[in-house]
């Protein structure tokens, strides 16, 4: 039983390269081609393989969803939450955790900053995407012709003198995003706060989330706010692995 479960693993493995004959899975798992009909047609029944043609396979429905139910199942929130609270005691600025949720950015936890001048945000508020440093991440996670779809489709509301107000600025500005690793809020959203985000990710290197720094202005500048990238990223970095990612 365990010979035939390590065989119809291994014939898994095979086939998320792509649809294969039975030929060449035959070759590729070193057995006959009748055992390997043999376990294709068990993992067919399944659905976790499907005819591709006439003389091909390839992975089939069940594993999709079997992929998609464990993602759903890991908590980002609750997995992220010590390598954010840490973020924020270190640094004594206020932290975000946000998710890309219906065109929005949605802060799905938040450590509040120990001055005196904070954020009025707060969990379950939704944020603008072209405004926001978390927006930004999340939108330059996704396929080019998504953000594409995505630039052309937002509203642009100016809210401060440096908000982005075109789909043109906007998507250049992705594309330094998805480059460089991290994003900046140059006191886009609001204009006595100014942020940085980095990417959260999951198993394969998916972007679950986003992590935030805001920090008002007048306790530092923006070099000073960049000096801060090493300890978000460090962070970020502690969150992806606790979310299942693998450096």
């Amino acid at each position: 039983m365990s010979q035939s479960l390590d065989r119809g693993l291994s014939l898994l493995h095979a086939l998320a390269g792509g649809a294969s004959t039975l030929n060449e899975l035959a070759a590729e798992l070193g057995v006959h081609k009748s055992t390997v009909l043999r376990l294709l047609r068990t993992l067919e029944t399944q659905h976790f393989v499907q005819r591709a043609g006439s003389r091909g396979y390839r992975l089939g429905s069940a594993l999709f969803d079997l992929a998609a139910r464990a993602l759903e199942g890991r908590d980002v929130r609750r997995e992220s939450a010590p390598a954010l609270a840490a973020l924020n005691d270190r640094t004594g600025y206020t932290v975000h955790l946000a998710t890309f949720e219906d065109g929005e950015v949605v802060y799905v936890d938040k450590y509040e900053g120990r001055h005196s001048v904070r954020m009025y945000s707060r969990i379950g508020e939704r944020a603008p995407l072209h405004c926001t440093a978390a927006g930004k991440i999340l939108v330059a996670a996704l396929p080019p012709a998504r953000r594409e779809t995505i630039a052309r489709g937002l509203d642009y509301t100016p809210l401060t003198a440096n908000t982005i107000t075109a789909p043109e600025a906007y998507l250049a500005e992705l594309a330094r995003v998805a480059e460089r690793g991290y994003a900046v809020d140059d006191a886009e959203y609001e204009d006595f706060i100014h942020g940085i985000a980095a990417p959260v990710r999951g198993p394969g290197g998916a972007v679950l989330a986003a992590v935030s720094l805001s920090v008002p202005k007048v306790l530092l500048d923006h070099d000073g706010l960049l000096a801060l990238l090493p300890v978000l990223r460090a962070a970020a970095e502690d969150a992806s692995v606790h979310n299942g990612w693998t450096p």
